[in-house]
């Protein structure tokens, strides 16, 4: 299942039942929750995907407009709904499509004006068990290497899982260091305080969404929050 997981480009799957009928969604936080609490190879080889299954999947009515949408994801805390299509199945409704809305939107909203969050840290000396716990404990998909732009997620911490480190076999991987056994990548550090449709361009085009503004960190997350606005005009 992680393969696909690391395939997709919404960070959840869609769970069903043999006639195909959704029972459920798995995402980052169900695998590292699990992984944080069986941390060996056993967890791969005898869990089955319905045994994390997270049954509050939100399936939409096309009717939903974008504000229901948002007050339910806001609701959850999980940026992913299903809705019924045209073929008989369902189509899939992430951070990401959002972040397409927010490109094609017209406002003078800019980045200085949303509201500003804790970041988030981690330390060099910090191993992957403090990483993932303290994920958890604070409910968040990312956290920042302590005075740098470069950041850690759950996918990433999946991917090395999954292709460093043969699924945690022979390894106690919660016990390494971070610089010995992770993967970071680069938050974009922009300087110009961008309007929400310029900075929604730019991490539309990212791999792993996250922006560093002065002391402010964006995540797809703030993009579908901000949608909420009166001050947007969405076009089409």
């Amino acid at each position: 299942m992680l393969i696909h997981y690391l395939e997709s480009f919404t960070d959840s799957l869609v769970v069903t039942e043999e006639n195909e009928k959704p029972v459920g969604v798995i995402g980052g936080r169900e695998i590292i929750e699990n992984i944080f609490k069986n941390p060996s190879s056993n967890f791969f080889d005898n869990t089955t995907v319905n045994q994390i299954t997270d049954a509050n999947l939100t399936i939409l009515s096309d009717k939903t407009n974008l504000g229901e949408l948002l007050t339910t994801w806001k609701n959850t805390r999980r940026a992913f709904s299903i809705v019924p299509n045209h073929l008989g199945g369902y189509s899939a409704i992430s951070g990401r499509k959002i972040l397409e809305i927010g490109v094609n939107c017209v406002t003078d909203l800019t980045i200085s004006e949303f509201p500003r969050k804790k970041i988030q840290t981690f330390e060099k000396k910090d191993t992957v068990k403090d990483i993932m716990k303290l994920m958890l404990e604070k409910n968040t998909r990312k956290l920042l290497l302590k005075d740098t732009n470069y950041f850690i997620s759950d996918r990433l911490l999946i991917q090395s899982i999954a292709q460093d480190y043969d699924f945690l076999r022979n390894v106690k991987f919660l016990e390494h260091k971070f610089e010995e056994s992770l993967r970071l990548e680069e938050a974009k550090k922009i300087s110009k305080d961008l309007n929400l449709s310029e900075i929604s361009k730019i991490m539309y085009s990212m791999m792993h969404p996250y922006v560093i503004y002065q002391d402010q960190v964006i995540t797809p997350w703030d993009i579908c929050m901000m949608l909420q606005s009166d001050r947007i005009e969405f076009l089409g």
